[in-house]
């Protein structure tokens, strides 16, 4: 089945919105069971499955505070979407390395996400502009 654009829409929203909660298994339950999870430059590389899955949120939620997701682009294709987004917040622990001090945080994200047949996140992979986080945050 081809998912339409509204449809991907809802699964990416939906996801971005439990990161928003900081809710681990709200995040989880909208990847397959197999996902392909893959965090460009992340120490484990891409991991499999949604239990494999499950550290980088657990420490993202942990480093990470108040985030919102803006989309500033979208781009579809069959059963996949590309997403241009801008991620604000702050920065309450140790983000990539580096001591966040409760400080506010602004980067980019690029998203590559496709879907399988049933509406769930297959694969995701994530781009970050990590000089703007590093600007932000050095000290």
């Amino acid at each position: 089945m081809r998912l339409t654009p509204e449809q991907m829409d809802h699964k990416i929203d939906e996801h971005f919105a439990f990161e928003a909660a900081d809710d681990v298994e709200g995040v989880l339950a909208t990847l397959s069971e197999d996902v392909e999870h893959d965090v460009v430059g992340w120490p484990t590389g891409p991991v499999h499955g949604r239990e494999a899955t499950r550290p980088f949120y657990v420490s993202l939620f942990g480093d990470l505070a108040d985030g919102s997701v803006k989309p500033l682009r979208r781009l579809y294709g069959d059963n996949f979407l590309v997403d241009d987004s801008l991620w604000t917040g702050r920065a309450t622990g140790k983000p990539f390395g580096l001591d966040g001090r409760g400080r506010p945080l602004e980067f980019r994200l690029l998203h590559v996400v496709e879907f399988n047949e049933g509406g769930d996140i297959k694969r995701e992979n994530v781009w970050l502009d990590m000089a703007a986080i590093f600007q932000q945050l050095q000290d």
